[in-house]
């Protein structure tokens, strides 16, 4: 039997997974594909390294279009990352009619529809499974699972790192720098963690799941950002008070074909499922029209369960090659692209105020409420001995974004208001 050969882009923690899978599986592979499955050619950076997995020097090399140009490589993987290079690699692996399996999210979701439109016109799979949420198969999921429902909502959790630094603020009262530096010690988070805490990653993957969740090409400049940076222990102790987490959520919304897409802090009732996802791992909630409401749940990263989704990519190649249908499953985004403009962005919100500690502010605050047409669900002055003022915890009935704005904007101009503290949207 012909083996299906493989050029492997990357040998870093996910290509080494992806090297001890193909060939510590490899009877279960051949037993799915109808032939063996050969990784030919491996890119790395220093040949001479030694690594954490037994390989045949001759099969390394330092020169990526070895890979990309060598006629008897039928699929490409790429797993090094990188954005300009490596599409310029993977354009040209597919305009020589070779399928890719990349586990890259910034590529896909700055690029995504460059690549499979390239694919489609040469007939050419691209899949991308191990881009977002590790070892959940969220994408052969919307692709597939979902291709006959209409999806209204995507939320998740989709970044590890920013889990883990919520988990240990909330579970354990450390403060935030603390479980930063903590969390780059376990190699959770880059020594520069600002694509992680400030939101960009999760940005990346929800751009990604809302193009394909509703068929209309997301971009990276449509999703609305804000990381965990600026949370504070205050803010958690707050929250648990009132019933929820503090998660950093990706949001995606339907409605009437015109959709939203954000990243942000967000309180979670606790008696939501995904307030119950701690740690690096992560979660997708997903609505649909006739299914209704679904969650699914595993480790966001690692070597073995992002190298598992890679493999599993391989795979459902190699079995098309085989069936002779490469190419018939492009998720090219068909529908025009409606964005949301902030008067149809509803939700609710959680709000920290600290005032004046006198008679009136209360009744300004709630004319400001008033004016911006924002209805006040509930009201708390917890007790602040030790500070001057106090401070007034406000949720709001669900309201649009554009009179939240108008609510902050208006409260910079009454001088009974020392500080906006906090605001957050409330979910679940």
């Amino acid at each position: 039997m012909k083996p299906v050969k493989v050029g492997l882009l990357g040998l870093g923690t996910v290509g080494t997974g992806v090297v001890r899978i193909v060939e510590g599986h490899q009877e279960d592979l051949q037993s799915q594909v109808g032939s063996p499955i050969s990784i030919s050619k491996i890119l790395v950076k220093d040949r001479a390294k030694q690594r954490g997995v037994s390989v045949d020097s001759a099969k390394l090399t330092e020169d990526p279009w070895e890979i990309v140009r060598d006629p008897e490589i039928d699929i490409v993987i790429e797993v090094m990352g990188g954005i300009d290079s490596t599409k310029e690699y993977l354009l040209e692996a597919l305009e020589r009619g070779k399928h890719v399996v990349t586990a890259n999210k910034d590529l896909m979701a700055l690029h995504g529809q460059e690549i499979l439109a390239k694919a489609a016109e040469k007939g050419c799979d691209v899949f991308y499974e191990a881009s977002v949420a590790g070892g959940i198969p969220i994408i052969r999921t919307l692709i597939e699972g979902f291709s006959s429902d209409r999806i209204t909502k995507i939320m998740g959790i989709v970044n590890g790192t920013t889990n883990y630094i919520l988990t240990k603020m909330s579970q354990e009262g450390a403060a935030y720098a603390d479980v930063l530096k903590e969390a780059q010690a376990l190699g959770y988070a880059e020594a520069d963690p600002t694509s992680d805490v400030e939101g960009l990653d999760a940005a990346r993957k929800m751009a990604i799941l809302s193009t394909l969740g509703f068929r209309a090409n997301v971009a990276l400049d449509d999703v609305d950002v804000k990381g965990i940076s600026s949370v504070t222990q205050e803010d958690i102790r707050y929250a648990r008070q009132l019933g929820y987490e503090l998660k950093l959520l990706g949001i995606a919304e339907r409605q009437d074909d015109y959709i939203s897409v954000g990243v942000q802090p967000t309180m979670v009732k606790k008696s939501h499922p995904i307030a119950a996802v701690n740690g690096v791992f992560n979660a997708v909630y997903v609505y649909g029209e006739a299914v209704g409401e679904t969650m699914f749940y595993g480790p966001g990263a690692g070597e073995m369960p992002t190298a598992t989704s890679v493999v599993a990519d391989l795979v459902a190649v190699a079995k098309n090659s085989k069936l002779g249908v490469n190419g018939r499953q492009a998720t090219l985004a068909y529908k025009e692209k409606k964005l949301k403009t902030d008067e149809q962005i509803a939700a609710k919100y959680f709000l920290l105020l600290h005032v004046e500690d006198r008679a009136g502010v209360l009744a300004q605050i709630a004319q400001v409420f008033s004016q911006c047409e924002m209805s006040i669900e509930s009201v708390m002055q917890p007790a602040t001995p030790d500070r001057p003022g106090a401070e007034l915890i406000i949720t709001t009935h669900s309201t649009t974004k554009a009179s939240l704005k108008a609510v902050l904007e208006s409260f910079k101009s009454l001088s009974s208001i020392r500080t906006i503290k906090s605001v957050y949207r409330l979910e679940g």
